[in-house]
Formats: structure tokens, sequence, C-alpha cells
């Protein structure tokens, strides 16, 4: 239990229902549709879209999402892949003969075809209940009506707003400046986007006026996307990884995303005596970066579309976190293992839910970096992403950029088993920062017996390129220590990620924690 002397949150309880997320609005439209006979992943889809006009520098109907869920009185976990592709014609020679080393972040270069409306065309249709007239109905109000700005979203828009360029700065500033604290943003574009949607489906999106508008923007900007890319993108139903720590089964989506580093992380740490550490000390802090490097530099190596990834199995082998574990010196900082492939970012949106019937939802729906590629189609306002970014140009390589690709994803939602029952969807945002944010917050249930809402709440570190970037939360002494042992500590202006999280008690009770890091919280009714 937290310390009711100290500032904090505690968690929610409720029996009927619960959602997690970073935004009140949308926590709030999630429990209006379950408490309308909606089930889990009818809220989940209505309170993520939401999440797009309430956080929109962090996701939108031009980006991407995973899913993780359940159906009721099931505890067999599905996979939905709902992130895009690279245009048939894209091709890394031509940006190497450009002399680009990396895929250009703020270009048409970067851009994929948008998934998530796809997938939640999908989802609304095999898994839930009301239609969705009624799911985007929220949304459609809210882009007309307004938003206010959050304080956490007014905190990131002094940054992410500057890679806005052309019809981006129109529809995404406020003339050309970052939105504050309570002014109120507006999508109208966006609203009747969604409003064809209702009526019309995914093809109202993909095909016709909404397609033509994103196509003649990308290609304005030197794209090579094609009517024919947007007509043919489609979700894949996948099955899901899982790893296991110390009596609980961790779930994760398998490659495109990384959720595989997630359970090599873990399975390096198992190597080690986590438990008997500091859960606030520099040991812990040290162990966990070191893994971290190796975990990533597998995970740059081996992670890449589904269709061109062969190194699955090893990267999941105990064995190969067994070896991994042994290049660990418990005294001292290696060098990074390899510089990250991707670019540093942080921006997503997660949301979970759990209706009574114990279906439960993890959802993650992104566009990548702060306001995506910057690019803003003219008519709409659809904001795409730059997920082209997670590809890399090294001739050869599973993750290279090219035609029909998807690439390396940072986003993973997250699932925990016990016994064979499905106990707590969560998720960790973050960017690259996720797979460390899962096997942390994992580890501080299982090591250290951590509340739910303690363990989102603990401070965090992460081990990024050549930078261990370690949170306030620590003992200036823990600072010291981690750099005595060779790290290169910074303090980042920006908190390391957020968290949602929702465990199914053995007596039907649900538990929701939110991490105070974002602007949302848990609610349940």
């Amino acid at each position: 239990m937290r310390d009711f002397h100290l500032p904090g949150r505690s968690a929610t309880y409720a029996t009927n229902g619960m959602c997690a997320t970073s935004h009140p609005l949308a926590a709030r439209t999630a429990i209006d549709i379950l408490s309308r006979g909606g089930n889990a992943m009818d809220a989940a889809i209505a309170g993520a879209v939401l999440l797009g006009i309430c956080e929109p520098q962090m996701t939108g109907i031009g980006g991407d999402c995973f899913a993780l869920y359940t159906r009721p009185g099931s505890n067999e976990i599905h996979a939905l892949n709902g992130s895009g592709r690279a245009p048939a014609a894209a091709n890394a020679d031509t940006l190497r003969a450009a002399g680009h080393k990396d895929v250009p972040l703020y270009s048409a270069q970067a851009v994929t075809i948008p998934g998530a409306v796809d997938a939640f065309c999908h989802l609304s249709e095999t898994e839930g209940k009301l239609g969705l007239d009624t799911l985007l109905a929220p949304s459609i109000h809210y882009a007309e009506t307004g938003v206010p700005i959050a304080p956490r979203v007014a905190d990131d828009l002094p940054e992410a707003t500057t890679c806005l360029q052309g019809h981006g700065i129109t529809h995404f500033s406020n003339n050309g400046k970052p939105f504050g604290i309570g002014d109120m943003f507006h999508a109208p574009g966006q609203a009747e986007v969604l409003r064809r949607i209702a009526k019309d489906g995914r093809d109202a999106f993909y095909t016709g006026e909404i397609a033509d508008d994103m196509l003649r923007t990308l290609t304005e900007m030197g794209g090579a996307h094609s009517a024919e890319d947007f007509a043919a993108t489609t979700c894949m139903p996948t099955n899901p990884i899982n790893g296991h720590y110390k009596g609980v089964d961790l779930y994760e989506h398998p490659p495109n995303g990384q959720g595989a580093t997630a359970i090599l992380l873990l399975n390096i740490l198992s190597n080690f005596d986590i438990a008997g550490m500091d859960p606030q000390g520099a040991e812990r802090v040290h162990i966990e970066a070191e893994a971290t490097k190796l975990a990533y530099d597998a995970r740059n190596r081996f992670m890449a579309d589904p269709d061109h990834t062969a190194r699955l199995a090893h990267m999941v082998s105990p064995e190969t976190a067994a070896k991994l574990a042994a290049l660990i010196n418990p005294k001292r900082a290696m060098q990074s293992a390899t510089q990250v492939s991707e670019a540093v970012h942080r921006d997503t949106i997660y949301i979970t839910v759990v209706d009574k019937d114990h279906m439960a939802v993890s959802l993650i729906y992104s566009i990548f970096h702060g306001f995506g590629s910057g690019i803003a189609s003219e008519k709409f306002g659809i904001l795409f992403q730059n997920r082209g970014a997670g590809f890399t140009l090294e001739e050869g390589h599973a993750n290279e950029f090219g035609g029909g690709k998807r690439p390396m994803h940072t986003i993973i939602p997250g699932m925990l088993a016990e016994h064979g029952r499905v106990t707590l969807p969560f998720g960790v945002m973050g960017g690259a920062y996720q797979s460390t944010g899962h096997a942390r917050f994992v580890s501080n249930l299982r090591d250290f017996d951590m509340d739910l809402q303690v363990a989102l709440d603990a401070p965090r570190a992460f081990a990024d390129a050549d930078e261990l970037k370690v949170e306030r939360g620590y003992a200036p002494e823990v600072h010291q220590a981690l750099a005595d042992m060779g790290h290169n500590v910074i303090i980042p202006d920006t908190a390391i990620g957020g968290a949602q999280a929702i465990r199914i008690r053995d007596d039907g009770v649900l538990e929701g924690a939110s991490d105070p890091r974002k602007d949302g919280c848990a609610l349940g009714y």
C-alpha cells in the first residue's frame, strides 16, 4: 500500500468494467460505452479514437495500432497487427543514392500507409457489439466542439510542433504556435472523416475523396504512394508470443513489434538476484541498463516485418539470455552494445479495458514521433505517421526499407497470465523505452510485490544509445553511483514514458492504475 503521507494516487476498484488510459475524456467515454451495453473492445476503440483528438501529438487516424485481447469467458489471447506497409514503390537504393544514412524523419518517404482505421473497423465488426456509428460519435463530437489542451499535452507541444510543415501547421498549431494549457483544439476535418467511416466503413478512408486527399498531399511532398497502396491496406490477425518470469507469463505481440525484446530482457534479468537488490538503488538500475543494451542490440539485428524475421526463436530463448547475461559486469558499464538504429522518440497512447464478462483489451496506437511526419492532408487534416523511420537503410538487413514491408515498431501491448488465467492487461508508452518498461513493470510486481499503482509510479531509468536517462525520482547518490560505474547519466527533460494497467482479481474485482506521468486516469463503474 502507498504511503498516504506522500503525494500520489490510489488504484481504482470496480466490478462492472474498468478503463485505464492517458486522458480523462477517453476513459470516461470508454466507461460510457460499457454502461450502454458495449463490450471491452467497443470501449477500447471509442476511447482510442478520441485520444487522437485529446492528444493529437501522440496519435491519430493517420497512424498504426496493435492489440491483444481475450473474448468473454475465455483465457485465449488473440493478437491483431494494425500496422501499415511502405508504398509498393519504396526503394532503399533511391534514398542511399540521395546520400541518406537513415530514412528522413519528416518526409513523405517516412510515411507508411496508416493501418489503424482498418484495424478498428475489423475489430468492431468481429469483436464489438454496438457498431462504428456509436463508437465514433464521441470523437466526432469532440473534434467539432473542441477539447481543452491538458497539461502533459501542453508540455509536449513546444518541441513537437517544430516538425509541423505545410498543412500540418494549419491543422495542428495555433497560427504557427503551440497550443497552451486550456486552449481549445478543434479538428473539424477529422470529424467529417470519422462521420464517413461510421457510415461506410474502412473503404470511406482508404478509397474515394479521403484517400485522394491523403494521396495528393503525399505525392506533392515527393512520396511514392499510390491509390493501390491505400486500397490494399489490411490488418493482420496473428498469434501472441510469450515468456515466463517468476510465476507469471508475459504475452507480447510478435514482430514487427518489439515485444520479443521485453521477453529477452526479462530472461536476462532472471539470471540475477533482482529481488535481493534495493528496488530504487543503483545496483538494480545498472543491471537493468546493461541488460537493456544487450537486448536492444538483438532487437536491432533481428526485428522486422514478420515475413522477413527468421530469428524470433533465438530472441526469446533462455539460452540466448544466459549467454548475454554472462557478458554483464556487475560493477562496470559497458560501452553501448550498438547505437540504437531508430531515432529516439516517446509518442504513443495506450488504452486498456476490461468489462463485466472479463473480456480484456490491451491496445496501443501511435503516429511514432511527436506529430509524426509533421505532414497533414490539406482538406481533412489527417496527420501522417513517420513509421518508415523504423526501417534501416543497411543493405541486406531484414528490416531494410522496401516496398510493401512493415517496419520494426516500438509500440507493444502486453498481458500477464497466471496459471493459465489472464490477470493483467497493461501497456507502457515511451517509444523505444517500451520493452524496458514492460520488463521493469513485471519486475516491480514479481520481484518487489509492489501494488499496481505503486509499480507504475516508481522512478524509471533507461539506457538509450550512449546515455543512461535517470528520472529525478532517484536519490542524488544513486545518480552519482551510476556515474561512478561509468554510465553517462543524464536527467531527461521529460519523464520517461507512461503506463496503464488493470488487474483482474480472483474474486472478480477489477483494479485499475494509471501513470501520473500522463494526464489520464483509471475509471470503473
